[in-house]
Formats: C-alpha cells, structure tokens, sequence
C-alpha cells in the first residue's frame, strides 16, 4: 500500500488474463491489442467466451493435437484426468486448475485457460505491439467483465496512458460505481453494452436485471461531462436471434440513449450474433442454449439499423457488425469486416 495514496503498490498487484488478442479492429478505433480478462458478473445466454466466465484458471482439451501419450494422467495431483474412448476426460468437480497438466502435454492437447500477471509484465507484453496501433489503435481491456478486477485494470491502464497509449474500457457496467472510477480516469473510451432495455426479459437472458447497468451508464455519462478522461462513449447492443433481434427492443434502447445520454454517445454498434462458439462449450463440458441458432441475415440487420435510426438518436451513430447468413451461406456484413465476436 502506498502511504501517500492509500492505493496498493504496482508491485503486489496481480491480475488474471485469459487471451491477449492482437491485430483486433472490434474493440475500439483503429489497430488494437485486447485484454481480455476472467470473470463476469452476467451469465447471457449467447455468451461467446464462455472460458472467460468464471475467475479462475480452467482446462480444456484439444482433441486433433492429442497423441494419446497418457502424461497427463501420471502428472495430475488430483485425479481428475481419465483416458476413455472418447479421449481425455476433465473431473471438473476434481481438477483444481493447477496447469501441472498442461506443462507436461508434449502436443499441447491439454491448455489452462487464464494465468496471473502482474502489472509491469503485461505492460511490457502488450506495448510490444505499439508500432502498429497509428493514429487511432490502442489496447482494450475486456472479459469476461475486466471491471471486477478495478485495481489491476486502473493501475495497469494508468502507466499504458503514462507512455501515450489510446486505451478503452469494455464493460457491461455489471459492477460497483466505485470500480468504475478506479477505471474511468485512465479511459480514453468506454464500450458500454446495453444488451436488453427491458428489466424482466434482460434478467431472463443474462442472470441479472439491468437497473445498475443502466444507472452506472447515467454515471458514466456524467463524468465524461464532468472529466478530461474518458472522451468517448460508445453502445454496443448484442443482435440475438429469438432474444433481442426486436424492433421495439432496439428502439427502446435508442430512446434511452436519446433521452438520458445528453448526446455523449459518439457511436453505436449492434453486433450480430455468432456460432462459432460452439466447441469452447463442448470443450469446457457446458450446454450451450445457442448451439442450434443460425445467424442472422442481412435483411434484418439492416431493418434493426432502421430501428436504431429513428429511435431518436442522431442516426449517424448507428453501426452494424458481424458475419451475416446470405442464400444458406454464413458471410460478413454491415459496416465492419466480419467478426467472431458478440457483446
């Protein structure tokens, strides 16, 4: 702990990352490194990262990289591990995500999904890709809910602003006011999601009601009035087929925004659903309810923009991003190169 500001020393603090990403153009202008953090305080139905849920380490294994050596079973303190018909089986009740495992795998069949980092070590990972951020790139910080893990997540953004770094802020606003403002001053920008307007259907899809999210977004849109940092704020609305894929779900979220935002939304994106997640499930031995779900075509895409636009919101904020079903083929639309990922 610092004395002079009661802040925890640099040097104690840990935070777990599940996947630094590079080259991304989905989280934030221009080139971009994400971070993307464990542990979320939502549980949506469509998750896409279901291995970014819980904050601990967890296993999963790849099937095709097997060579059925069996080191793995020798290794594992606990148990957990059995060789069936079927390949490599995880206890999960048993496996306490040590990665003893895992460092053994000659093929790398086996991999533990998330690992600590202390500050200054994921600093110096992450600005060795600053050559390609430009103008406009940068690093975002994501989950998972990055926002539940606030003293990391500020102090590692503070010394990224420290050396001129564009960062940005990926949240569902899942979280305490006082995370936030660990958070906020070190922001250049907050990718906030409003997944669902109304309170009743957006606890059934996600876990949770919205009605801190959307009073931490009145917070968030105040004290961009208010500070130097963040100066930006952009929504992102999740396009779920059977869910959110309504019009008056995307006008309601459009008439909030216009009413109670003061115009400090600068964009936003309505990102299409995706299916490529299907194996992080099997892989991970959970049910997906989206496993059958097809994507969205462009038709309706382009019909929820036209909600969004005359919702009330200057209709120049609107965007649509994602990977579209056109004549029984699943390819990219919108305004964005296609994506593999969801809000």
């Amino acid at each position: 702990m610092n004395p002079m500001t009661r802040e925890p020393s640099i040097t104690a603090l840990t935070g777990t990352i599940l996947e630094i990403q590079r080259m991304s153009t989905e989280d934030g202008p221009g080139l971009r490194t994400t971070v993307f953090f464990k542990g979320c305080s939502l549980r949506c139905l469509w998750c896409h990262n279901p291995e970014s849920l819980e904050m601990k380490p967890q296993l999963h294994w790849l099937e095709p990289r097997c060579i059925g050596c069996r080191l793995c079973l020798e290794v594992c303190p606990n148990g957990a591990l059995a060789f069936t018909d079927r390949g490599i089986v995880i206890d999960r009740a048993v496996c306490r995500g040590c990665g003893a495992c895992a460092g053994e795998c000659p093929s790398t069949a086996l991999e533990l999904l998330g690992r600590s980092w202390t500050v200054e070590a994921l600093v110096a990972e992450v600005i060795k890709d600053a050559a390609y951020f430009g103008e406009h790139g940068g690093i975002t910080v994501s989950g998972g809910e990055a926002a539940l893990q606030a003293p990391f997540v500020s102090a590692f953004l503070k010394e990224l602003k420290g050396r001129g770094i564009h960062t940005a802020l990926d949240t569902s606003g899942q979280c305490s006011r006082g995370y936030l403002d660990m958070i906020l001053p070190y922001a250049d920008l907050v990718l906030y999601d409003i997944k669902e307007i109304d309170p009743i259907r957006h606890k059934q899809f996600t876990g949770s009601g919205n009605e801190l999210i959307l009073e931490n977004l009145l917070h968030v849109a105040g004290y961009i009035g208010t500070h130097v940092l963040p100066r930006e704020l952009w929504i992102r609305t999740p396009v779920i087929p059977g869910a959110t894929d309504l019009e008056e779900t995307i006008a309601g979220i459009g008439a909030f925004i216009a009413d109670n935002l003061g115009g400090r939304v600068s964009r936003w994106e309505l990102c299409a659903f995706n299916n490529l997640c299907r194996d992080k499930y099997r892989r991970l031995g959970m049910d997906w309810a989206y496993k059958e779900a097809r994507l969205l075509d462009r038709d309706t895409m382009e019909r929820l923009a036209g909600a969004a636009r005359s919702s009330g919101v200057d209709p120049a904020i609107v965007q649509w991003n994602g990977s579209t079903e056109m004549d029984g083929t699943e390819k990219g639309g919108g305004n964005k190169k296609p994506t593999t990922r969801v809000c």
